[in-house]
């Protein structure tokens, strides 16, 4: 299993948008991931759970990932993440 943090900087947050996104990007691994805010985790593959943990501008959140191709599920989120500007 592996772990990295990124903060959020679309001004907007992880709204609709960008949480189907993201949602339809981490269902493309096969590994287990998961977004971790304070006490809360979320599923990553999906939109509700995503939308669920309320994650706004300037959020840092925790990504783990843990299965076969966990090294690129993480780079990817992150990547997509840092993106993000709208």
């Amino acid at each position: 299993m592996i772990s990295t943090t990124v903060t959020v900087v679309n001004e907007t947050g992880l709204h609709a948008r960008p949480a189907s996104q993201l949602a339809t990007l981490s269902q493309t691994f096969e590994s287990k991931l998961r977004i971790i805010r304070g006490e809360n985790e979320m599923d990553p593959k999906s939109i509700i759970s995503i939308l669920s943990g309320g994650i706004a501008q300037g959020t840092t959140v925790e990504l783990t990932a843990e299965g076969p191709d966990e090294q690129n599920a993480i780079e990817e989120l992150v990547a997509f993440i840092e993106a993000l500007t709208e």
